[in-house]
């Protein structure tokens, strides 16, 4: 008898999923196949794509410095966006998660706000505040006389890109800090830890899986980011996402545009993938 309401349990939860299964199914796998489909013809300048089965696609991409260089900078962008946040954001959500006062409400309404704002809403208000002329740059001339050119460079398609997801990671880091017990800390302080010590040999053992989960979703946001260096950092500064963008929408080079974004895809998994694989280990060690 258990073992028959454990297998009827066992359907219905299928029965459940099912509906989701398939719409994830319809919705995100058949786009992805699709899209490797495209990636394997080739490219014509009068018929515009050619059906074939040929891999010239990946063979440029992997071949030419230019897009090689392209796919550095993004991952550059994207560990030191996620760098930032981590290093900015623990702190922060320690404090929240901590804190017992009656702001915090209000810090935490302060903290979510930013994500009721688009984010191209926001890099124009970043493109104003590193503008020549703005109010950094005018600052700058006042108190030493220089100016300071912030537009267009890689300091400022990184701070946008942390502007965005920092919140995400502060969210993340405290509801996981906030499911720890305060009394672990004051039994480690109480037998001489100080509070540094306590934080990081209690408190960020037990953290790491949270902060793992907020740095990966960090870092798949940074990588896949389109207004923020389009608009932030010019057309000299490329990334993969607005680079993909131009391919398949000015160049009409469809196929080497899917290329690209697989490419691009699985970067990210397999790096994200890594890291996941690699964070329990450290956990459990």
């Amino acid at each position: 008898m258990p073992q028959l309401d454990l297998g009827r349990k066992r359907l219905a939860a299928a029965g459940l999923l099912s509906p989701a299964l398939l719409v994830v199914s319809l919705m995100l796998v058949a786009p992805l196949l699709l899209v490797l489909r495209f990636s394997l013809n080739r490219y014509d300048p009068t018929e515009l794509m050619i059906e074939t089965a040929t891999a010239e696609n990946y063979l440029r991409f992997v071949s030419d410095p230019f897009y090689l260089g392209v796919l550095r900078t993004t991952l550059w962008v994207a560990f030191a966006s996620t760098a930032l946040c981590l290093l900015l954001g623990l702190p922060l959500a320690y404090r929240l998660a901590r804190m017992r006062s009656r702001w915090k409400s209000a810090c935490m309404l302060a903290l979510v706000l930013p994500l009721f704002v688009g984010s191209t809403v926001r890099m124009v208000g970043w493109m104003i505040l590193f503008a020549h002329g703005g109010m950094i740059d005018t600052t700058a001339r006042l108190l030493t006389g220089h100016g300071i050119e912030l537009m267009y460079t890689s300091f400022a398609v990184v701070a946008g890109i942390v502007s965005i997801n920092l919140p995400v990671v502060v969210l993340t880091v405290q509801s996981t800090i906030e499911t720890i017990d305060p009394r672990i800390e004051e039994a480690a302080q109480s037998l001489g830890a100080a509070p540094g010590r306590s934080f990081w040999r209690v408190v960020w053992p037990l953290a790491l899986p949270g902060t793992a989960i907020a740095g990966i979703l960090c870092f798949i946001l940074a990588m896949n980011a389109y207004a923020t260096p389009y608009l932030l950092g010019g057309p000299r500064f490329q990334m993969m996402a607005p680079l993909l963008y131009w391919e398949f929408s000015t160049n009409n080079n469809w196929p080497f545009a899917s290329a690209m974004a697989l490419v691009l895809m699985t970067t990210t998994l397999v790096l994200t993938a890594g890291s996941s694989l690699f964070i329990p280990r450290r956990y459990r060690a």
